[in-house]
């Protein structure tokens, strides 16, 4: 995608990016024929018009720029717009994007506000159209995608997926409106996305039978090779909660051509230290050929998705990249359609202003809403593997007031988890859950894979009610409350993205998060792990505004009065 003139749209004016014609030398990193060598690429109206091999006294490398090849913006509670800003400068070009988020809120209309939002900036944002709005039957969300929908979104040139398949069963089970969105896919020659963690054997055979062709939820080196195996391409993803690069990465050495290189999910403090060059350098510093990561990072996702980036090759379009080395891989320069958009780590890039969309419609709620008894000596308890979107089932003998209703164990780490639905009058579902490892009070999420309902763990009813009260006075937002002290970074667009400046942003999400960790969290990115407590197709189990989830049977499990 990217703009297919000059001209970008902001607000209600229109601003003219001009690429320079300019000769840029130094080391050329010519990944499609995997040699590197010194010599001048000349740039004329945004395209390559000569790469000549000659000798140069730059020591600077130049290459082709990088790509997210599976992300949700939405995560990064940024619109595309500022995404770009703070991505650019980290030396992506490109993304394949999927709005899954914001459809489950706002359904077509959230879509299309995330197309026309990302045709302001020069970042060439591909899309894919959302397979599984709503994710699941289990969980109430706030809009929901049909197959016509899904027809007439693949019939767009910059949708060029059908995005990640998240409904196995209904994949193994041959479900009918399943099929018919593989159907559509296929007859329009868009890719289809996968999603499908852990699966092997014959389930997975069938999956990839279907016309599923890549998957970004490999966590084993096992897994991903068994897929390779049998013709899907991987995507290797780094993001924020899921982090699968130090397990994948001897991928690389063999099957760089079928590899891809993603963050599926990136929150805006990590965003502003690093991107898919983080990614990159590792897999470097790891011993990898620098040629085959690049390859990864770049060709193989163009090919796949037939994106319109350039790879520093005559006639392309000048969408590159200056670093220093290939060892400590710092972005210099990024350069998209021949026009410097960041220079020495600032973007140069406008910020246009928005205007917010949402749905928002949650009752306050009461601390006695948060009351649960055993149905049973034991219950099940949601484990949270820091890392990882997977979580573990564990039965846990229940510390009970006068009541009967069961409290929070401090000492055992076992506090209470809550999601509301956001989108009707309700009461909350009510579960517990371990490692969160918070000592007071509660933190809120209204960032809630795939529905964004309210996700909130506390060590108490009050907190817990407090906390979600924030968030719904705010039509959205991540919040935090203790015993000192109540803060929230609001999120009003659709309830999961700010309206603000991306490097703001990510200072205060930043804030938030350390805040999280002295209320004694010591999970890498706490709110980040939050928001897939309620992710129900990542098993084994999980919470819904309809209550906990076995995440492997695909059914509910009663546990609570």
């Amino acid at each position: 995608m990217g703009p297919a003139n000059n001209y970008l749209i902001y607000a209600d004016k229109k601003i003219q990016m001009t690429p320079e014609n300019r000769s840029l030398s130094g080391n050329i990193v010519d990944v499609l024929n995997q040699r590197i060598f010194p010599g001048t690429v000349k740039i004329q109206d945004g395209k390559i018009i000569s790469v000549i091999e000659e000798s140069v006294t730059e020591n600077q490398y130049i290459l082709p720029g990088l790509i997210d090849a599976h992300i949700h913006i939405e995560s990064s509670m940024l619109l595309p717009t500022e995404f770009a800003r703070a991505a650019v400068c980290h030396g992506t070009v490109g993304t394949v994007s999927d709005p899954h988020e914001i459809a489950n809120v706002l359904g077509l209309q959230g879509v299309q506000y995330m197309l026309d939002n990302a045709e302001q900036t020069p970042l060439k944002f591909y899309f894919g159209a959302p397979s599984c709005v709503p994710a699941t039957p289990f969980e109430t969300a706030g809009a929901s995608l049909t197959a016509p929908e899904i027809e007439e979104l693949l019939k767009l040139p910059n949708i060029v997926s059908l995005s990640e398949m998240m409904n196995v069963p209904g994949v193994l089970n041959d479900a009918e409106d399943v099929l018919e969105k593989l159907s559509l896919a296929k007859s329009t020659g868009k890719i289809i996305d996968g999603h499908a963690p852990g699966l092997r054997g014959t389930a997975v055979k069938k999956y990839i039978e279907a016309g599923i062709t890549t998957d970004h939820e490999c966590f084993t080196l096992e897994e991903a090779l068994e897929k390779l195996s049998l013709g899907m391409q991987i995507q290797i993803r780094e993001g924020s909660a899921a982090r699968n690069l130090d397990d994948l990465i001897p991928l690389l050495n063999d099957h760089y051509k079928n590899c891809m290189l993603c963050s599926d999910d990136k929150h805006p403090d990590d965003l502003a230290e690093g991107h898919i060059n983080e990614m990159v350098k590792r897999a470097m510093a790891a011993g990898i050929d620098p040629l085959k990561v690049l390859w990864s990072a770049s060709v193989t996702p163009v090919k796949t998705y037939g994106l319109d980036i350039g790879l520093l090759q005559i006639g392309d379009p000048a969408d590159l990249i200056i670093v220093d080395d290939l060892t400590r891989f710092k972005i210099k320069t990024t350069l998209i359609n021949g026009a410097i958009v960041a220079k020495n780590g600032f973007p140069e890039l406008d910020s246009p202003t928005p205007k917010p969309i949402n749905h928002f419609m949650a009752n306050t709620q009461l601390a006695q809403n948060f009351k649960i008894k055993p149905n049973g000596a034991s219950v099940p308890v949601i484990e949270v593997i820091d890392g990882q979107l997977v979580t573990r089932k564990f039965e846990w003998t229940p510390t009970l007031d006068d009541a009967g209703f069961i409290q929070a164990d401090l000492d055992s780490d076992i506090l209470k988890i809550a999601v509301l639905n956001r989108y009707s009058s309700s009461k909350p579902a009510v579960a517990l859950i371990k490692n969160f490892g918070l000592k007071d009070g509660a933190i809120a999420s209204s960032v809630a894979h795939d529905s964004h309902n309210i996700v909130a763990v506390g060590t108490s009813d009050k907190a817990l009610a407090k906390v979600i009260n924030m968030v719904i006075d705010h039509q959205g937002g991540i919040a935090a409350v203790s015993a000192n002290d109540n803060h929230i970074l609001p999120l009003p667009v659709a309830g999961i993205m700010s309206d603000g400046d991306a490097f703001e942003v990510g200072k205060a999400y930043g804030w938030m998060d350390s805040l999280a960790k002295e209320m004694g969290s010591n999970l890498m990115a706490p709110y980040m792990t939050l928001s897939f407590m309620a992710l129900l197709v990542i098993p084994d189990i999980k919470l819904s505004d309809k209550g906990l989830f076995d995440g492997e049977k695909f059914e509910f499990i009663a546990a609570f009065v």
